[in-house]
């Protein structure tokens, strides 16, 4: 897998509210790991009703979930016990480290876990390199600090060359 090829994510989706954990719970997966800025919620937000009604459904449904996140303690751990899901700071994505360790305290493997993230060089090409299924939403807030949007402006020509390869893929492209 070429440096570009391991920036793609496996799919696009408007937001993590809107997967169908349903039909992936029946494709046997088992595990979720959820970045939480802009991915769940607003940059540096609280949990919110959302989150927290929307962790609590997926654990019911049989789910575990997870935090992973590049930030500190203090960030993650209160996101975390708000929403009720166990979490991983400073996780130093895209290190493949953080994933593993994930999957090791969800008790899932490559096979049965999934990753939902809205950055292309910390979520989705962490959890490319780990072998995990990931999608990458769009971010909640055009808001953002400095060194994420300097990142943001690096992602746009990698997802030009996403949509081509997928206009490609499917034929479109003739």
């Amino acid at each position: 897998m070429g440096l570009i090829n391991a920036l793609y994510p496996d799919e696009c989706i408007s937001s993590a509210y809107d997967i169908d954990y349903a039909g992936l719970y029946t494709q046997g997966y088992r595990g979720i790991i959820y970045d939480i800025d802009n991915t769940l919620v607003p940059d540096n937000a609280p949990a919110d009703e959302r989150s927290v009604e929307l962790i609590g459904k997926l654990k019911d449904m049989g789910y575990k979930c997870l935090i992973l996140s590049n930030n500190g303690i203090g960030r993650v751990k209160s996101f975390a016990d708000m929403v009720g899901a166990e979490y991983i700071f400073d996780a130093h994505k895209p290190s493949v480290s953080g994933y593993m360790r994930a999957m090791d305290m969800m008790g899932t493997d490559r096979e049965t876990t999934f990753f939902v993230g809205d950055q292309l060089f910390t979520d989705i090409w962490g959890s490319n390199r780990a072998g995990i299924r990931n999608f990458l939403v769009e971010r909640i807030d055009k808001r953002e600090r400095t060194h994420i949007i300097f990142k943001r402006k690096l992602e746009k020509p990698v997802m030009y060359l996403y949509g081509r390869s997928r206009k490609k893929h499917n034929g479109e492209d003739k």
